[in-house]
């Protein structure tokens, strides 16, 4: 009787990673971006920065007390939450703006479906976009990147995007917006740190090089068709940390190889679309937000047969 025939339900295939050690990764990943926000922006950046982690983390100690339910802040994913929303922010918000944010994130979009796992969007864009529509002047007031200036005689400048949008001022060099030396969010500024830490996450095998990739390509060939710099467009906004970090969020996004690719397909349509014909010169919060949205629908379409199964026919309509 020892060796009993254990029935259960799928999966049925266990690893030892744990949900801490992708966290972990992830932050490691994050940290050329983040010592890139601090040669950028100075010290502005590490409060902001402090200030999101430590509200993500108090937040999601408060609500699992009052629910009643175990604590997950050990598993660091309020921490990476928190990171991520820092780097959506521009350097220049109060302090109250990202202490706001981090309760948004982890208790409205987070905690209050169920916690991690549960939520059906990406909290930390979600908190982003609330806040963008509480605070539209504080979030659209960027300073520039400028190595060594801890604000205190900087003057407010635009970001690529709305010099292109607005079709006034002068963009920076290709160099310039690669590296970070421009103006925008804390994370979002330097391509380079992005890509370094994405690179990372893929080689690690912790996400798909297929969402990020596909994405990237979809904006980059969309904008040189509807007239805009493809360069300019994959190099600036939040296109990087967006591709790398939040669209390939193992909650929201999906299983499928074939899921993956539609899901980066349709994001990168619409995020050229939002930077071309809206009234916003970025698109990418948006466009990830939509499509987890509709991750549901897309993996009923595209989840495998199991093996040996038969698709249903389609039902005839009645009448027919």
């Amino acid at each position: 009787m020892e060796n009993k025939l254990i029935v259960s339900s799928s999966p049925h295939i266990s690893s030892n990673t744990k949900t801490k050690d992708l966290m972990l990764n992830v932050i490691i990943a994050l940290v050329p971006a983040l010592i890139a926000s601090i040669i950028f922006f100075g010290y502005r950046a590490i409060i902001i920065e402090v200030a999101c982690v430590a509200s993500c983390v108090i937040s999601e100690y408060i609500c699992r007390k009052i629910m009643k339910r175990e604590q997950t802040i050990g598993d660091l994913s309020a921490v990476v939450t928190g990171l991520l929303l820092a780097f959506n922010l521009p350097s220049s918000v109060p302090i109250y703006v990202p202490i706001i944010g981090g309760v948004v994130a982890i208790v409205v979009a987070k905690q209050m479906f169920g916690g991690i796992g549960q939520n059906f969007v990406n909290p930390a864009l979600i908190s982003r976009i609330i806040l963008m529509n509480s605070f539209p002047v504080l979030l659209t007031t960027w300073y520039p990147a400028t190595p060594g200036n801890f604000l205190g005689d900087a003057t407010a400048a635009a970001t690529p995007l709305a010099i292109a949008s607005s079709g006034s001022g002068t963009l920076p060099s290709y160099l310039d917006m690669f590296l970070g030396n421009t103006g925008g969010c804390l994370g979002e500024t330097s391509a380079l740190a992005l890509l370094i830490g994405g690179l990372f996450l893929i080689f690690r095998g912790v996400i798909s090089a297929i969402i990020p990739f596909v994405y990237i390509a979809v904006v980059f060939v969309l904008s040189a068709i509807v007239g805009l710099d493809p360069v300019m467009q994959i190099l600036s906004g939040g296109l990087f940390i967006g591709a790398f970090f939040m669209a390939t969020d193992y909650v929201t996004s999906p299983l499928t190889r074939k899921g993956k690719f539609i899901y980066a397909l349709c994001m990168g349509i619409i995020t050229v679309f939002i930077r071309r014909f809206a009234s916003l010169p970025e698109g990418v919060s948006y466009s990830i937000v939509l499509m987890n949205i509709i991750v549901p629908l897309i993996e009923r379409k595209t989840i495998p047969l199991p093996f040996g199964a038969v698709k249903e026919p389609k039902k005839k309509e009645a009448g027919k």
